[in-house]
């Protein structure tokens, strides 16, 4: 069997062309809080990779089932073509895949990793010097393909326990863990007797108090996806985080979407989450296109997700990769900063705050040091 030829740089820079032509799109259709409630809530179960795959993913995926290619609407797990088969698994004839990007990784050595300008990139083959320390990064993107469970056929994959609550319900231990991680942060967290202790908001974040405040007459989920809304205005919206803090619709809706992913990695309910329009406050971000302000916003809430989820001893479901197939991602060195990339889920210590997207620029919001929830 011949070889399959590779693609040339042209017939790669036109897939990329598509890629970001049908990335566009995925963002256009984010037009009503309802549209981006489902995306994130989809990017909570493949929360594995980046915002933008799952985009990608959740728009192909669509695609597939109006054309009746798959029986469901959602998707299950994805994987590659002979990651398909490395679980005994074989993806049908005539199952299109799903285009996303990939990383393309190059190797930089050095003799003095902390040092930032020593970093240089290694040719293909070539070796590093005497006692240089040799990392991986990536330095680009390239076109790749992904088949969900449902276009293939084989071995029956194993399917781990998910969480199961009733409504009303919080996961055990949830609420503990995420008053740990807010303590971490040096805040206090108190109980309100109801929403007029606290201006009529469900919840508050009082950085000059350094104190965290939640109704405590709600039902547990309530008070857990208000807490977990807190603690995304703590990482993310401290008032010394100025490029983070931004338009106040922004900073609303981070929160919440950070909530919402949370909540829907434990198996909660998400139909009673509220968040505005996505076309409106991202349309009043000042010298942004409004797409590129959902795509960073999208980025900035999973990667704070992501740093909560780490740190939870909570039981999860799954991230979007089939039970067994292990996803190895390159080395990061801290001489080249990058938005970080899924790692397995393990205890690292204190959860950090998530710093802004380069480039990102908002506008100031008038803040007296004090966030108010009403969601």
């Amino acid at each position: 069997m011949s070889e399959k030829p590779t693609p040339s740089r042209s017939d790669r820079e036109a897939k990329l062309d598509e890629l970001h032509g049908r990335l566009t799109g995925a963002v256009e259709q984010l037009v009503s809080g309802e549209d981006w409630q489902q995306a994130m809530a989809f990017a909570a179960r493949f929360r594995s990779r980046s915002f933008n795959n799952t985009l990608l993913i959740f728009a192909q995926h669509q695609e597939a089932y109006q054309k009746g290619l798959v029986g469901e609407p959602a998707s299950s797990y994805v994987a590659g073509y002979r990651q398909w088969q490395q679980l005994g698994r074989q993806v049908q004839k005539g199952q299109p895949g799903y285009m996303i990007y990939a990383p393309v990784t190059a190797r930089f050595a050095t003799s003095d990793p902390a040092d930032p300008g020593s970093w240089r990139r290694l040719d293909r083959g070539e070796k590093p010097r005497a006692g240089e320390v040799v990392r991986s990064r990536m330095v680009g993107a390239k076109p790749a393909y992904v088949w969900d469970a449902a276009q293939t056929a084989g071995e029956p994959l194993p399917e781990p326990p998910a969480p199961q609550l009733l409504k009303g319900q919080a996961p055990a231990g949830l609420h503990s863990e995420l008053s740990r991680l807010i303590r971490e942060q040096g805040f206090t967290v108190v109980g309100a007797g109801g929403a007029a202790e606290l201006g009529g908001a469900n919840g508050i974040t009082d950085y000059l108090a350094k104190q965290v405040a939640v109704r405590s007459d709600m039902d547990p989920a309530a008070q857990v996806k208000t807490l977990t809304h807190e603690l995304g205005h703590v990482l993310m919206h401290r008032p010394n985080q100025q490029e983070a803090r931004g338009h106040r619709g922004v900073v609303e809706v981070e929160a919440e979407s950070v909530a919402l992913m949370v909540g829907a990695a434990h198996g909660m309910d998400t139909s009673d989450y509220t968040i505005p329009y996505v076309s409106t406050w991202a349309a009043q971000v000042k010298d942004q296109e409004p797409a590129e302000v959902v795509k960073a916003t999208g980025e900035r809430v999973r990667q704070t997700a992501l740093s909560v989820l780490e740190q939870l001893d909570t039981p999860q479901v799954t991230d979007g990769t089939p039970p067994g197939l292990e996803r190895h991602q390159p080395q990061r060195s801290s001489a080249v900063r990058q938005s970080p990339e899924p790692r397995d889920r393990q205890r690292t210590g204190p959860v950090r705050p998530i710093p802004e997207p380069a480039g990102a620029r908002r506008e100031p919001v008038a803040s007296g040091g004090v966030e108010r929830s009403g969601l």
